[in-house]
């Protein structure tokens, strides 16, 4: 047996559940054994979530005056935000957002014409915006609208290879499954399942999942033989595997429970959350890199709170155990508020713009990005809906 093919099947039993196939690293070590250290795995009142939601999203609308631009970070922020809205009716937050849609005239970077799923990524917070209207007004959601519609029907919609990397399927999946259902066009989701196919199963080879993990690659430069942890391991990126989770989330959110798609994404997320249950460390974050955790070993956040956010989905949605999953999504959270969130409602460990566990480092406590704190508002929003109104 070759080198490449020992490692990548050693990898691949450490995250089927063998815990021990991956040894704590010196920090993962310290972090379990400081007294206190090891978060709760019970979530907080609910009212409580919200004050540290409301905390963090009032710091970075306070901090940024000038909403910024209509790509995919600054969009995945306002999708977060929109979810706050939607829980907790803030008037200022919802300005906030339609400022900012506004300023772009609900526009999309590339225009209409773009296929790439980063600049579909707006569509989002543009549907939350026309959902949130007492009057919907379809100029909203008119750019987003014509670009997949041009994608489904009328720009070469036999080609199914656009999305490349794993963190498209967050961008653009959502508002494809959300069109279709909003126009009862059933075209957006045979679409939006033949590019994931693609995507899934086709792209660079062997398709960028691993069934036999459960997790994602980022792209095909890190598929087998290729890109390796300094250790030999292979790279699986959080974040790239935190776009997926959130994908498959907001999808099965967004789809009737009888279409026939939807077993799949419910098994490929459900095989997801049962493999990062494996690894969660014992702060209640993840590691950079899922298969290596001495790979860059450090909490960090936008990966945690993507994950924080499926798992509490998928337990809402009774697609895995509460009593085993509940205390994954709390953990996660109470780890993430102990150590992430500053007094003032700053959010830290956040890894910047990237593509591996390299990219943006350091990460440490100083360390955010606009779309760390969508996810974390989104993972808060569904905990906050999973905690109840008790307390």
């Amino acid at each position: 047996m070759d080198l490449d093919r020992r490692r990548f099947l050693t990898a691949t039993a450490a995250l089927a559940g063998a815990a021990a196939v991956l040894p704590a690293t010196p920090a993962a070590a310290r972090i379990a054994s400081a007294p206190g250290a090891a978060p709760g795995d019970r979530l907080p009142p609910r009212r409580e979530i919200v004050a540290v939601l409301r905390r963090v999203a009032d710091q970075w609308i306070g901090a940024h005056g000038d909403p910024g631009d209509n790509q995919w970070a600054r969009a995945t922020f306002f999708s977060g935000l929109m979810a706050l809205h939607g829980l907790t009716k803030e008037p200022r937050y919802l300005a906030y957002a339609r400022g900012w849609a506004e300023k772009h005239g609900y526009a999309l970077n590339g225009g209409v014409t773009t296929r790439h799923a980063d600049n579909h990524c707006a569509g989002q917070a543009y549907l939350d915006l026309y959902e949130a209207e007492a009057e919907p007004d379809d100029a909203k959601i008119a750019a987003i609208e014509e670009s997949l519609n041009r994608m489904v029907h009328t720009d070469r919609p036999e080609k199914n290879d656009d999305w490349w990397w794993d963190d498209a399927l967050h961008m653009a999946m959502p508002p494809l499954a959300r069109l279709g259902a909003l126009r009862g066009d059933p075209a957006f989701a045979t679409k939006m399942h033949a590019l994931y196919t693609h995507t899934k199963g086709a792209e660079g080879g062997p398709g960028l999942y691993v069934p036999a993990r459960g997790l994602w690659y980022r792209d095909k430069n890190f598929l087998p033989g290729a890109i390796t942890s300094p250790a030999g391991l292979p790279v699986l990126w959080s974040r790239g595997n935190g776009w997926v989770a959130g994908a498959h989330a907001k999808v099965l959110a967004a789809l009737p429970g009888g279409h026939p798609d939807v077993p799949e994404y419910r098994r490929t997320l459900v095989a997801e959350l049962a493999a990062l249950r494996d690894v969660q460390r014992a702060d209640g974050f993840w590691n950079v890199n899922l298969a290596d955790p001495a790979h860059l070993p450090g909490p960090e956040t936008s990966g945690t709170a993507f994950f924080a956010y499926a798992t509490a989905y998928a337990v809402r949605a009774r697609l895995v155990p509460a009593a085993t999953y509940g205390p994954v999504a709390a953990r996660a959270w109470n780890g993430m508020v102990a150590t992430a969130v500053h007094a003032d409602g700053f959010l830290g460990y956040v890894q910047g713009v990237g593509d591996r566990p390299e990219s943006s480092q350091p990460v440490n406590r100083d360390t955010t990005a606009d779309f760390g704190v969508g996810a974390f508002l989104r993972a808060g929003t569904e905990l906050a809906a999973l905690a109840g109104t008790t307390g």
